[in-house]
């Protein structure tokens, strides 16, 4: 092991819980001011500082021989950005909004023009507002319904604790109204002038919904709601009908959701159904009923009920799309005549399109073999045209509005690849994995059609595995410069995430969770038995809980990997889920298992821990980064895991820690900084794979 490493002083820290005696001798890299770190990171403790910065150094040094192909790499991968970019205008009555660039801009600018034609009005400048700013970040933009009051918030810490402003549109002038600590923006009652926000506490849990009125301090503001349950989190927004305010408290398996008169915001708000364990739902509005996605009454892959406004509870709810085993439901979106679903079968996305009188449906067909769909409603309500996005691996992001009583669908934008893209050079399928109980796991692929499917190319294997989240197969601009190097780029659809449906999350979370580790290697296997690459020869690649998948395939299957990229990895899983005062902790344990409380998850949370699972033995060449002011993962998780493994591993392989001290989870902000930092990840793994040197 290379001397020059940073070795992480042992302090020794004892706790005991269900009879079992732990020492954490790197628990001392957690600040006991974790708080105020997170609102002001030179508040970082000095040894804990210092550490930091001796393996970013560490890791600048190590790194050194790829700094050129780093800059080669950002460089191809912002030349495939266009610069001057902007998103298709999204009209709402007479004005139509849309983001934009800059040449050169690293934060966009949010912007509207009259939906009949004319100039542009720049609302929010993000470059300009991010001046002098090590992090900057807008969050939760909204417009009034009148159309005067822009409401933002604004991250300048990267710990998510958003300052909500509120600006006059035809000045771009900020009024005096401040609130604090928010999740990011507000949601507009019908009088143009209340705000419902949500409002973080101490443990930056969003717990209460206040009512701010236009004009008045915050210390004014009226609570509306507030969240007994520290496992439960609490969020606002509105139906797309702008009718109602929807107040929904929820954790990874229940929901609560209350509505609000928008037309009348100090009304009280009224209950829907009331929290009932495993029970989801979510709430739109059409006409007298409202429309809810539920899994009620067993329907695991959810089905829409009708239920009328004003008797919302379960008792009067009746099926308008029944349950369909394996067919999951992902969303609904309510129009004042129909109603878009998107759901996913066999893998794969498809929208379908309700007329609310006649009950008749159709679908919108796509032909390839592996793609990415989204939904994006717009500002409308009293409209027949529905906006999505369609992308596969090869093909890149095309947006389409669809006319939902023609059928029409027209091209708004394709996403321009400024230095060229020809998907005539590239393959995308799909394979499937046996898993270790016979489960099938799909696997997409994206290559070059000259790469070589011999055992000798080098695999980019990416996964993440949790919370019912799915890894479309879509484009990406950045994984080209791996992929024009030679590497097979692939992703793991694996349990954990809702790929085949609802069974595909519950058979990978809690009890269950090895499933999704049991996955992503049995990916790796068929890689390598189909001689789309080899052992050794797989650089696996996850970020937050995915940074735990591959944290702990890397204590599982060592041989199979020649590099681990673990951005923000959740990978001090047993302490975490200990800690209740950490933000995340109450509400995961639906996730996880409650090792607190129960002894049968604190054990097998131990038995797949990656932290409390390393041991001596040879490790893949690993790389782990890390943000100081992250409230997800924080930043002490992935620097004791590198302590651990530094001291325990046999092997010579690489080993670093970079952990960006002026970001949080979501890494720099600005669009080109986060490009560099995916190009330091690029540059690993092609060194530890031996392609340093390739050239495109």
């Amino acid at each position: 092991m290379n001397s020059s490493a940073p070795i992480a002083n042992k302090r020794e820290h004892k706790t005991t819980h269900h009879g079992v005696e732990r020492n954490d001798p790197y628990h001392w890299l957690r600040d006991e001011n974790w708080q105020e770190v997170m609102r002001d990171p030179s508040v970082l403790h000095a040894d804990i500082r210092t550490h930091l910065e001796a393996e970013n150094a560490y890791t600048k040094a190590q790194l050194a021989s790829t700094e050129q192909l780093q800059v080669e790499l950002f460089e191809e991968m912002k030349g495939r950005i266009k610069e001057d970019d902007s998103s298709v205008p999204t009209p709402d009555g007479m004005w139509s909004y849309y983001s934009s660039f800059v040449s050169g801009g690293q934060h966009p600018r949010f912007c509207r023009q009259k939906t009949s034609g004319g100039g542009e009005q720049i609302l929010l400048n993000g470059d300009e507002m991010a001046e002098g700013k090590a992090f900057f970040r807008l969050g939760g933009i909204s417009h009034s319904p009148d159309q005067r009051y822009i409401a933002y918030g604004v991250d300048e810490k990267g710990s998510e604790f958003f300052t909500l402003r509120i600006r006059e549109a035809d000045t771009c002038k900020d009024l005096p109204d401040i609130v604090d600590d928010t999740s990011g923006g507000g949601v507009w009652a019908r009088d143009n002038k209340t705000l419902f926000y949500v409002k973080l506490d101490e443990n930056h849990r969003p717990s209460r919904v206040f009512r701010h009125v236009m004009g008045t301090s915050q210390d004014e503001d009226v609570l509306v709601y507030e969240e007994a349950d520290s496992g439960f989190f609490v969020g606002v927004a509105s139906t797309q009908s702008g009718d109602f305010i929807l107040i929904s408290a929820h954790d990874h398996q229940t929901a609560e959701v209350r509505l609000i008169d928008a037309h009348n915001p100090k009304s009280k708000p009224v209950l829907v159904a009331k929290r009932i364990p495993g029970h989801e739902y979510d709430v739109e509005h059409q006409g007298d009923h409202l429309l809810i996605l539920t899994n009620t009454d067993e329907a695991e892959d959810f089905k829409i009920v009708q239920t009328p406004v004003v008797a919302p509870g379960v008792e009067n709810w009746r099926d308008i799309v029944a349950h369909k085993p394996g067919r999951l439901i992902l969303s609904h979106s309510v129009f004042k005549n129909q109603m878009v679903r998107l759901e996913r079968e066999d893998g794969l996305p498809r929208i379908v399109i309700t007329d609310s009188s006649s009950g008749d449906e159709h679908e919108i067909a796509f032909a390839e073999e592996a793609y990415s769909l989204g939904l994006s409603p717009g500002y409308e309500y009293d409209t027949t045209s529905v906006r999505f996005t369609y992308s596969s691996m090869t093909t890149p992001a095309q947006v389409f509005d669809y006319d939902m009583v023609t059928r029409q669908r027209t091209l708004r934008k394709t996403q321009e690849v400024p230095s060229g893209h020809d998907p005539e050079h590239y393959v995308t399928r799909r394979i499937m994995a046996p898993s270790h109980d016979g489960e099938l796991v799909p696997v997409s692929l994206l290559y070059r059609k000259d790469t070589k499917l011999d055992g000798s190319a080098p695999c980019h294997l990416y996964g993440y595995g949790s919370y019912g989240i799915s890894i479309p197969a879509s484009f990406s601009t950045s994984v080209l410069s791996l992929v024009d190097r030679g590497f097979v780029h692939a992703i793991a659809h694996i349990r954990g995430g809702k790929d085949r449906g609802y069974r595909w999350y519950a058979q990978g979370r809690r009890e269950a969770k090895k499933n999704t580790f049991l996955d992503f290697v049995a990916a790796g296997e068929k890689l390598i038995s189909d001689k789309i690459t080899s052992a050794g020869r797989i650089v696996a690649h996850g970020g937050s809980a995915g940074g735990m998948l591959v944290g702990a395939v890397a204590n599982m299957a060592p041989e199979q990997y020649g590099g681990i990229i673990a951005q923000v990895p959740f990978v001090d899983v047993l302490n975490t889920m200990l800690d209740e005062s950490l933000p995340l902790t109450p509400p995961e344990w639906l996730e996880w298992g409650n090792p607190l409380a129960e002894k049968q998850a604190y054990e097998y949370i131990a038995s797949y821990s990656p932290y409390d699972q390393v041991e001596e033995k040879v490790y893949p060449a690993l790389l782990a980064i890390a943000g100081l002011t992250d409230p997800r993962v924080t930043y002490w998780e992935p620097a004791k895991w590198v302590a651990r493994m530094r001291e325990l591993k046999t092997d010579n392989n690489l080993l670093l820690l970079k952990t960006n001290m002026e970001a949080g989870h979501g890494g720099a902000s600005g669009r080109f900084d986060s490009l560099k930092e995916t190009a330091l990840s690029y540059a690993f793994a092609l060194l530890v794979t031996g392609k340093a040197d390739t050239k495109v």
